[in-house]
C-alpha cells in the first residue's frame, strides 16, 4: 500500500498546471492526502474516477483545507479534532479551517493534518505550543487505543538541524523555534515514528522551499512534511520517499509504503 501526502498550495492551481494529473498517472497512489486545497468540493475540476473524494474545506473561501483521494473505501470518516480549550485567535479559529481529517481503514487510522503556520512574527506560536500541538498529540494517542495510526501532512516545523538547509540563520524563525520543534519531539515521545528519519537517519532532504532567492533551484529547503506511524507499524514500513523533482507547488510530495 502506497500512501502519499502533498501540500499542493491550491488544488485549482496545481490542477490548472496539469501537475496533479501527471503525478497521479505516474505514481498511482492507493491513497493521496493533500493539504492547503484552498477550495471546496465542486470548485476544483477533480477527475480521478478510481478514487473516492473526502473533503474538509475551510469556512473561509480560498483558504487552508484538506482532502483525501482514496482507492480503498474507508470504514468511517470524520473531520473533528477534539479540544479542551478555545483555539480561536486574532487570525480565526483553526477548527473552522479544514485542517484535520481522519479516515478509518481495516488496519489503521489515517490522519491528514495541515498545522497552522506560526506566522512571520510568531503571532500564532502560542496557539501552536499551548493548544494545537497538544490537542493533536492527545487525539492520536486516543485513536491508538483502538488501532494503529498513520499520520501525514504539513506540520510547519523542521524537527532538527538536519531538516533544514540553514538552521543557524533560522534559529528563532517560524518553523524552527524551540516550541515548534518540541511539538514534533512530543509526537515521538508519545510513541510515533518519523518514517523518513527512521529509514534515512543521516539523509538531508527537503519538502518545502521558499519562493524567494531561488531557494528551490539552490535546494535551500526545509523538511516540514511528515509521515508518522505507530511503533506497532514499524515492521510494516517498507519505504519512505521524498519527491523533490515533482513540481507544481512550493512543497513536494512524500510517501510511505506499507505491507500487511
Amino acid at each position: 500500500m502506497r500512501i502519499f501526502s502533498w501540500n499542493v498550495n491550491g488544488l485549482r492551481a496545481v490542477l490548472n498546471k496539469g501537475a496533479l494529473q501527471e503525478f497521479m498517472t505516474n505514481e498511482q497512489p492507493d491513497i493521496l492526502c493533500v493539504q492547503e486545497t484552498k477550495a471546496k468540493p465542486g470548485q476544483a475540476e477533480v477527475d480521478f474516477p478510481e478514487y473516492e473524494e473526502l473533503w474538509n474545506s475551510a469556512e473561509r473561501a480560498g483558504y487552508s483545507g484538506t482532502a483525501i483521494f482514496t482507492k480503498i473505501k474507508p470504514i468511517a470518516v470524520n473531520n473533528v479534532l477534539p479540544v479542551e480549550a478555545d483555539l480561536a485567535d486574532q487570525f480565526g479559529d483553526p477548527l473552522s479551517e479544514g485542517r484535520v481529517q481522519t479516515a478509518e481503514f481495516e488496519k489503521f487510522y489515517l490522519v491528514n493534518i495541515y498545522t497552522p503556520n506560526s506566522k512571520r512574527g510568531l503571532e500564532r506560536l502560542e496557539l501552536r505550543e499551548k493548544m494545537w500541538d497538544p490537542a493533536v498529540c492527545k487525539y492520536l494517542k486516543e485513536l491508538e487505543k483502538k488501532k494503529p495510526v498513520v499520520v501525514c501532512g504539513d506540520f510547519n516545523a523542521a524537527h532538527t538541524e538536519i531538516d533544514l538547509a540553514r538552521p543557524a540563520a533560522n534559529r528563532h524563525n517560524a518553523g524552527f523555534t524551540d516550541e515548534e520543534r518540541r511539538g514534533v519531539t512530543n509526537l515521538l515521545k508519545a510513541g510515533l515514528v518519523d518514517t523518513f528519519r527512521e529509514l534515512n537517519p543521516d539523509v538531508q532532504r527537503y519538502t518545502w522551499w521558499s519562493h524567494w532567492g531561488y531557494a528551490r533551484e539552490n535546494n535551500v529547503g526545509w523538511r516540514i512534511d511528515y509521515f508518522f506511524v505507530s511503533k506497532s507499524l514499524k515492521g510494516n514500513l517498507k519505504a519512505a520517499e521524498i519527491y523533490e523533482d515533482v513540481m507544481g507547488s512550493d512543497h513536494c510530495p512524500i510517501s510511505i509504503t506499507l505491507e500487511f
